[in-house]
């Protein structure tokens, strides 16, 4: 008798489609069910092992080590890079017809692409997406070596302008807001902002600012909340012992004494008084970007902190810096920007735990490696990547209109 073909088709996660045949089988102890379940096995093991998995380096075109490395974190953000593999971001940018520029957000997406189904441990070659983010920003011509976190804010302001869903912005108009109280404040200068700036980028990694002001002489206190796409902190120092990552946070957040040239003007006193200034965060970003501030630029000459910062792999328990009810506010690193060497001259990598693998990995350059959890913790670490894991629901989230 002839074979029965019987065809079937898988979906692969991250994968196209495969289809395949079987013949009848022969056996008829072995069910035609057994022999799909086995197939089906041996293609999405063979799918996986031909998946690089994000595990693919990408070459230095000369003096490129910063950008390859914040673009290795950005690949390994969980939901921007499944924005860019499921094509999402093209139904973002033909929101507006009237957009002229769009190359940028395309050779990323097609680069982030290109990590994640080229074949594991090749490195692909970033050269159109260098020349895209070269006619957006012209300071990143040539071969010269750019700090990283100037170039993440360069490529995310850039990405956030071409796929905004905000197709006509609205003027800004002054408001008296002082009879509000601080929280319906933020919420109404959030919900502001949104009107203008409203992306799948913003909705990642930007969140809300609080900085209060407080004359000395009158005790009057005005807010002000601004926006931010990552916070640059400095580099606590001890004579002993460890220096932690909250240590740096609390200086952040401490409070200021403004006098002398500092001195600002009270909007009560309508003179300029000593004041005291701090900082605190209204809002919580779903992706919370930390810059150590490691490199100073004095008048005499530039220099470098090699201070090791001992920073949590899990659970960053952020409520302390909030303006919140004190319930836990949890972020989990995912990504590290090195920096070795110095102000002279130095070298960019990056640490990044691999989403799908639950492992970490070291990218330099064009090389891949796997890597202990133990050895993310160093002294050349620059920028850190961190995902909200869980956070109250109050005034942390301010709403969206």
């Amino acid at each position: 008798m002839p074979s029965l073909r019987h065809s079937y088709t898988v979906t692969v996660p991250e994968e196209t489609p495969i289809s395949f045949h079987l013949n009848k089988p022969k056996s008829p102890s072995l069910s035609r069910s057994m022999l799909v379940s086995t197939f089906m096995g041996l293609i999405i093991n063979q799918a996986k092992n031909k998946s690089s998995q994000g595990l693919v380096g990408l070459k230095n075109l000369g003096n490129t080590c910063f950008m390859n490395s914040i673009l290795q974190c950005l690949s390994n953000t969980p939901e921007l890079r499944d924005y860019c593999l499921r094509n999402v971001h093209r139904t973002d940018l033909n929101t507006n017809p009237g957009k002229t520029k769009t190359g940028l957000m395309e050779e990323f997406a097609k680069l982030t692409q290109r990590l994640w189904t080229s074949v594991k441990y090749e490195a692909v070659s970033p050269s159109d997406f260098r020349n895209q983010i070269q006619k957006y920003a012209p300071k990143f011509v040539g071969c010269n070596q750019q700090d990283a976190q100037e170039f993440l804010r360069m490529l995310l302001d850039g990405l956030h302008n071409e796929v905004n869903r905000v197709t006509v912005r609205p003027k800004v108009l002054a408001d008296d807001l002082d009879h509000l109280s601080d929280d319906e404040k933020g919420n109404w200068m959030w919900n502001k902002y949104l009107e203008r700036e409203d992306s799948k980028v913003v909705d990642l990694f930007v969140g809300q600012l609080k900085s209060s002001l407080t004359c000395s002489v009158c005790g009057f206190r005005s807010t002000v909340f601004d926006p931010f796409w990552d916070l640059s902190i400095p580099i606590a120092q001890k004579s002993s012992g460890d220096v932690k990552l909250k240590d740096c946070l609390r200086l952040f957040t401490k409070e200021d004494v403004l006098d002398g040239d500092e001195r600002p003007t009270c909007n009560n006193c309508k003179t300029r008084r000593k004041c005291t200034k701090r900082f605190s965060i209204q809002k919580f970003p779903q992706i919370l970007v930390l810059h150590l501030k490691r490199f100073s630029d004095s008048n005499v000459r530039a220099s470098k902190l090699s201070t090791y910062v001992n920073f949590p792999l899990k659970d960053l328990d952020m409520r302390e810096f909030g303006c919140g009810s004190g319930e836990r506010v949890l972020y989990n690193l995912y990504a590290v920007s090195n920096h070795s060497g110095n102000t002279l001259g130095g070298h960019y990598t990056a640490y990044c735990k691999n989403a799908t693998l639950g492992e970490w990995y070291s990218y330099n350059d064009t090389r891949v490696s796997p890597m202990s959890s133990s050895q993310v913790r160093t002294s050349n670490a620059y920028i850190l990547f961190y995902e909200l894991s869980s956070t109250p629901h109050s005034k942390h989230q301010t709403s969206r209109l």
